[in-house]
């Protein structure tokens, strides 16, 4: 340990020594993104977002920036990169360009699908400033994390996440620069539906609210971003309170995959959520770490995905709305991950055993009939597709799905989502050279580069939501989201299977109804973090349960009653715990739109 500490601490000496001779460029930060998009879903994995050139086979604009230099002379160029389709060489081909001129390397074809540094050569720096630029060779989702010029004699710059996290943050002065947000009453982390409806449920209610997403867009899967419709009925309700703020989020039911961005509302749904003079709202803001007082949540410290300013939030009372049980990980929350068994559970459509096995991330795409013919390239480096084996349609739905157990969510989503890639470019590739008369016209109008995900952590509260509790139909004390989605547990596609076992990127499912059924608030808070609360498809189930509670629309009914937990908690100073133990039958009432009864 003593050896481990000393070699950290030397390191952070040599990178303090050597920090005047480093010039470190975070691409998300470019101040010209051009055609490329940020990435931030695999943060968690290598500390950072990335740029990525997402043109659906066609070369996208150069992202360009200007970059100063603390002296002139000689540098040599690092690019941390990956190949990210090595079959044997993927085709995230790029350059890096330097006031005009392309260094002598091309990158992200090296073969390896590892995040490293790449050397790139000299450079002789004659003026203060340079423009950099990243120029797309291929529009096939070449990508670039950061840049490093260094004059430093035999430098190599750290891979391991920690080291290089570490030397990011001496090297761009990042220590020390975190801006204070102010104490809230409310801090809602993750801005999908759940998180957006908590939101606007407490402000509402007259609480002071933080809400935090980390993409520049509210909505989560029902995003222009994902595009997966809303599902779950609001109108069978056992409360018909509940779901009013879901329907002013909802923009009708363009289906999945509409290749229309403007079908899923982005806009409107910032609108909403601005309009609300209570609410504070962080866009494009990460939260990766948290601080914790005893069992409680003190504040936690977001990252701006292309900035990296950070910020930090304290509250009174927090709601875990990542839908991966984000904020719940980092503070210690009791969670699960995967099935249970048959004999935990007594369920009868569990697991034999228990695994990590999840339902898995879809990445939808959509095709236009164009008024000419288009081209499209062999893909060599993608899912190989034959006249045995392909999928005939012009458009994507739920089932284009990866991760299934041999892939873990979190920890493997940006593996998932090129998965997800590979399936569809190869057998786009497929259609548009093989099957002419149907998709010579047809050109790919939209490919999500965010995965679309649906099961993760589900974080621990006091009362786990099972089969029986919704087929049964039992009614607790504290039932109040009403559910009416079946229970959907998807699984690797059969033929599917047959031909690519191991490596599924289509999925099946059986529908199990149930009828109506009410979800208890014992299920939206932890059982371990004392103000802790959640809301979404993280929430207290089993992973069958699961399988009904996940649907968007049911979801955003839970975060109106975390706004309604909050508002109670806040009122008689308690936890989320106490609003259950002590003050049921007032906060029923807020649920059902009656009057408080009186006080014993």
């Amino acid at each position: 340990m003593k050896t481990a500490i000393k070699t950290l601490l030397s390191l952070l000496l040599s990178w303090q020594l050597m920090a005047q001779d480093h010039v470190f460029v975070e691409t998300e930060s470019f101040d010209d993104k051009g055609g490329w998009v940020i990435d931030q879903q695999s943060f968690v994995v290598i500390g950072s977002s990335y740029l990525m050139a997402h043109g659906m086979g066609r070369p996208v604009k150069d992202a360009s920036t200007t970059v100063k230099f603390p002296k002139k002379g000689k540098y040599q160029v690092w690019v941390r990169t990956k190949d990210w389709a090595p079959f044997p060489k993927g085709p995230g081909k790029f350059q890096v360009v330097l006031d005009g001129k392309p260094v002598n390397t091309v990158f992200g074809e090296s073969g390896s699908d590892a995040w490293k540094w790449y050397p790139g050569g000299e450079i002789d720096v004659k003026t203060d400033q340079v423009k950099l630029a990243l120029h797309d060779l291929t529009g096939f989702n070449g990508r670039c994390d950061a840049i490093l010029f260094t004059n430093a004699p035999k430098f190599t710059p750290p891979d391991k996440t920690e080291d290089l996290s570490a030397f990011r943050n001496k090297v761009l002065n990042l220590a020390g620069k975190t801006t204070e947000a102010g104490h809230f009453d409310l801090v809602v982390v993750g801005g999908g539906i759940a998180g957006t409806c908590a939101a606007i449920s407490a402000s509402r209610m007259g609480l002071k609210v933080a809400l935090i997403q980390d993409r520049p867009v509210l909505g989560g899967n029902n995003s222009s971003e994902i595009r997966v419709h809303l599902m779950g009925d609001v109108d069978k309700n056992h409360y018909p309170k509940l779901g009013r703020i879901v329907r002013e989020m909802d923009n009708g039911d363009p289906g999945n995959g509409n290749p229309d961005a403007k079908e899923y509302g982005d806009a409107r749904k910032t609108s909403i959520v601005k309009a609300e003079k209570n609410i504070t709202l962080y866009l494009n803001t990460h939260v990766y770490k948290a601080e914790k007082k005893g069992n409680a949540v003190v504040a936690v410290v977001g990252r701006d995905i292309a900035t990296n300013q950070e910020v930090r939030f304290t509250g009174t009372y927090f709601s875990d709305c990542t839908g991966d049980g984000t904020l719940g990980h980092l503070v210690g929350a009791d969670y699960r991950f995967g099935r249970e068994s048959k004999a935990e559970t007594g369920e009868s459509l569990a697991a034999e055993k228990a695994d990590d096995f999840t339902l898995g991330t879809s990445n939808l795409w959509a095709s236009l009939e164009r008024d000419t013919v288009s081209s499209f390239p062999e893909t060599p480096w993608a899912i190989q597709f034959s006249d045995e084996y392909h999928i005939d349609d012009h458009k994507a739905d739920w089932q284009w799905e990866t991760g299934f157990g041999n892939l873990n969510t979190i920890t493997d989503a940006e593996k998932i989502r090129d998965h997800n890639l590979r399936a569809i470019y190869g057998n786009w590739s497929y259609l548009k050279n093989n099957k002419k008369a149907k998709y010579a016209k047809r050109e790919l109008a939209w490919v999500a580069y965010i995965g679309g995900k649906r099961e993760s952590r589900r974080l621990m509260g006091d009362h786990i939501l099972t089969q029986m509790d919704i087929q049964d139909g039992k009614q607790h004390p504290d039932g109040t989201v009403t559910a009416t989605w079946t229970i959907d547990l998807h699984f690797p596609d059969p033929k599917n299977s047959k031909y690519f076992e191991g490596q599924e990127f289509f999925a099946g499912t059986k529908h199990i109804k149930v009828a109506p059924y009410t979800i208890p608030y014992r299920c939206l808070y932890s059982k371990n973090i004392t103000n802790l609360f959640m809301a979404g498809r993280n929430i207290s189930t089993t992973h069958v349960a699961f399988g009904s509670t996940r649907v968007m629309r049911t979801c955003g009914m839970m975060g109106e009653v975390v706004g309604f937990a909050a508002y109670m908690a806040k009122k008689y100073n308690t936890s989320p715990r106490g609003v259950y133990q002590d003050h049921l039958p007032e906060f029923m009432a807020i649920i059902k739109d009656e009057p408080a009864p009186a006080k014993p």
